[in-house]
């Protein structure tokens, strides 16, 4: 069986070199999880051993990560978690796999682009520039819309609907610009340690470690959003294990540095705030560098939602083509060859969700979704192991199966960390997913109104 390409008529075209991979990885692991999380991470679960969380759930997603990198140097078809379930274990695991994905992309995107919001509102009061709160806040929240979260989710939109090799060269820029803000944070911090903040460590032991771990995956996902290149990219044998691993194991290191010294600088009890970064360089008196930094966030979040919302379009163009989203969606623009239609209309969901609904009601949900789409990778890949003894993989992922196991374990050990109300919303995510399933995409009376190809 050649599992390498894809088999269906509607094809995306190969323009994406390991570097690009690399940065997509980055531009999207780096963004809102250590820009706005790190702060309430340390404030409420981890305290200063936040940089131990980050270690912990950056192991968690190498061990992921490794599934991932050896499928996608086999299967270079567009869909990521959902194809490689769907290909080895089935069209109901492929099914589940990506409505598991279909709520952590959208959600993920509503949070970065609210997240994207505060910190446009900020600047622009910041320079004299007045803007109603009722425009910037959901109607929980007191407000009318959440007017910056909506626009920077369709200017997004069209710019991916433009293709793949131009919203990597935007990426490049913006993943530059906030490296370099990390660094200058980075390197200003250190001079304004004062190691009596990090006393106690663990102001919350092992389960607020572990509490910190599981609120903090948010900011890994963006690998996941890599491997959804398959298609596009110019090797991805090669390029897509090593853009992949590279960016998770990158973007882990800067993390851990980030949170040793934003709970240096000030205390872990004072980051309770949506633009921890800033506010610690404030703190110390900073201020110019404090604005630098601002901005910054503000590329690194855009970035992020950027390679979010492509993820989240190759996804939905896979499973479109598969019949589990209406047939109408694969189709490619004339021009740039991109499934505009998926693109617009995720944004358009992705912009009521971020106008509309406040933040902390969606945030841990992403989590729990990508968690469990990441426990199907890893029981695909050990499927695969089995089912194709024979099949040479450019890539192969070390210390199988235990790698595969671990993956499995620690992606369970996190779920358990999570709100305990989070996890009753997301059992009724998957019985609505489950009935869909049992009613819709598996009677036969309605293969011919789905048009599913026999």
């Amino acid at each position: 069986m050649d599992l390498s390409k894809p088999t269906e008529k509607q094809k995306l075209v190969k323009s994406l070199n390991a570097f690009d991979l690399f940065l997509l990885g980055v531009g999207a692991i780096i963004g809102s999880g250590i820009f706005v999380l790190t702060g309430v991470a340390a404030a409420r679960e981890a305290g200063p051993a936040l940089s131990i969380s980050f270690v912990f759930a950056g192991i968690v997603c190498l061990f992921t990560a490794f599934s991932y990198a050896e499928f996608a140097s086999v299967i270079h078809s567009a869909g990521s978690a959902y194809t490689y379930a769907y290909k080895m274990i089935g069209r109901f695991a492929g099914w589940i796999t990506g409505w598991c994905l279909i709520l952590a992309y959208l959600l993920t995107g509503a949070v970065v682009s609210i997240g994207w919001s505060a910190y446009m509102v900020d600047l622009l009061h910041a320079l004299g520039i007045p803007f109603s709160s009722k425009f910037a806040h959901a109607p929980s929240e007191g407000g009318v819309m959440n007017v910056p979260a909506m626009g920077i989710v369709f200017l997004m939109s069209l710019l991916l609907s433009k293709g793949a090799k131009e919203s990597a060269w935007f990426n490049h820029f913006i993943v530059g610009l906030k490296l370099l803000v990390i660094l200058l944070f980075i390197f200003i911090a250190s001079r304004h340690i004062d190691p009596s903040n990090w006393t106690p460590f663990m102001p919350f032991g092992w389960k607020g470690v572990m509490g910190g771990a599981a609120f903090i995956f948010f900011a890994y996902l963006g690998f996941d959003a890599v491997s959804t290149t398959a298609e596009e990219a110019k090797n991805p044998g090669k390029d897509l294990p090593l853009g992949i691993i590279g960016s998770l194991v990158f973007c882990t290191f800067l993390y851990i540095l980030v949170g040793l010294m934003l709970t240096g600088v000030v205390s872990y009890r004072m980051l309770d705030v949506k633009d921890p970064v800033a506010f610690a360089l404030i703190q110390v008196g900073e201020h110019l560098a404090a604005s630098i930094v601002s901005i910054g966030a503000l590329g690194g979040i855009t970035s992020a939602l950027l390679v979010n919302m492509y993820g989240q379009s190759r996804i939905f163009f896979a499973m479109s083509r598969d019949r589990f989203l209406p047939s109408f969606l694969e189709k490619l623009h004339p021009k740039f060859n991109t499934p505009y239609r998926i693109i617009l209309g995720s944004g358009f969901i992705m912009a009521l969700l971020s106008g509309f609904t406040p933040i902390q009601t969606v945030a841990e949900l992403t989590n729990v979704g990508a968690l469990t789409a990441f426990i199907m990778v890893s029981v695909s890949v050990l499927v695969m192991r089995k089912k194709y003894p024979e099949l040479v993989a450019p890539f192969r992922a070390p210390g199988m199966p235990w790698t595969g196991i671990l993956s499995i374990v620690s992606c369970f050990f996190l779920i358990a960390h999570l709100n305990k109300i989070v996890l009753m919303a997301f059992v009724g995510w998957l019985f609505i997913g489950f009935v869909m399933y049992l009613f819709y995409w598996e009677n036969p009376l309605d293969k011919r109104k789905r048009g599913l190809r026999l």
